[in-house]
């Protein structure tokens, strides 16, 4: 058992934070900005609950953060009563946000500084995987960090893998939603195809998702996306934040990605739609609008 402090319980950190209490047996001490939340989550699972990240963090093996953007995550690090200011020397702090590689980068070398490790690891599978602890876990940092945060890791997560240095967990993340973008424009189109042919979208998806064309997207979302229901968890105004860190790193890296590009417009005239929380599932009621 470890002493654990967790940041920031949203969709994804609330059910994370949990399993580390409960599957993994963890000694847990949780923060997040609402107050409310956090005795809400300590009142529930019987762990502890901070008013500051620093006063969460203080003695801890392991910090884990899970928050919405780099801002947020300097904030809760570095800012004004951050955890880094009472990390332990030996302690690993573990940021599962989806942020920059930059700002890990960034991060990794501050808390180097005070004999600290720092481990980048995005995750995937949404809310369902957070709520079933079936996350994939993307890391970048040191190789005996990893060895030591893996087992703790695993409280909430049915795969994970160090991808590289420092960084490297954010840019994995980036190569994951650069896939999904493509792959739900694609089903979009077949979906809408689909049904302006007159074809029973059902029997089709259940006929060629067991062929080359299947995916979780199409298993999952195909019927609900011919139905034109779009509440299934990772909104739109996320995916565009993601999507504009990939773009980023893509003009530094030299990167050409026409298909991502095009699909973040796309997600953007669902903006202006008035589809900032609907899933990514979304895109193909841009088709669909004209009807």
């Amino acid at each position: 058992m470890a002493k654990v402090a967790f940041l920031g319980l949203g969709v994804m950190g609330y059910p994370m934070a949990a399993h580390l209490k409960n599957r993994g047996g963890h000694e847990v001490t949780v923060y997040n900005r609402t107050l409310a939340k956090a005795e809400k989550w300590a009142a529930e699972h019987g762990g502890a609950f901070a008013e500051t990240p620093a006063d969460a963090a203080k003695d801890a093996d392991f910090v884990f953060c899970c928050v919405g953007n780099d801002d947020d995550l300097r904030e809760v690090t570095i800012g004004e009563a951050g955890a880094l200011s009472t990390m332990k020397a030996g302690s690993i702090f573990v940021d599962n946000t989806t942020a920059s590689a930059k700002v890990s980068r960034e991060l990794y070398e501050v808390a180097k500084t005070q004999d600290v490790a720092f481990i980048d690891a995005p995750v995937s599978g949404g809310q369902a995987g957070a709520d079933n602890g079936v996350l994939t876990v993307m890391c970048g940092g040191d190789a005996a960090d990893f060895e030591k945060a893996k087992p703790v890791i695993e409280c909430y997560a049915r795969m994970v893998g160090l991808m590289g240095p420092s960084g490297s967990g954010q840019l994995t993340k980036m190569v994951n939603q650069i896939c999904i973008a493509g792959l739900v424009q694609a089903l979009s189109e077949g979906v809408h195809f689909a049904k302006q042919a007159g074809l029973d979208v059902e029997a089709v998806v259940d006929v060629i998702s067991k062929g080359a064309a299947g995916s979780w997207q199409m298993e999952n979302r195909a019927g609900t996306m011919a139905k034109g229901e779009f509440d299934f968890g990772f909104a739109v105004d996320w995916m565009r934040k993601d999507l504009s860190m990939v773009l980023d790193e893509a003009r530094s890296n030299g990167a050409r990605l026409p298909v991502t590009a095009a699909v973040d417009q796309f997600y953007a005239q669902i903006q202006a739609m008035g589809g900032n929380r609907w899933d990514t599932s979304s895109l193909v009621a841009l088709l669909e609008r004209d009807k």
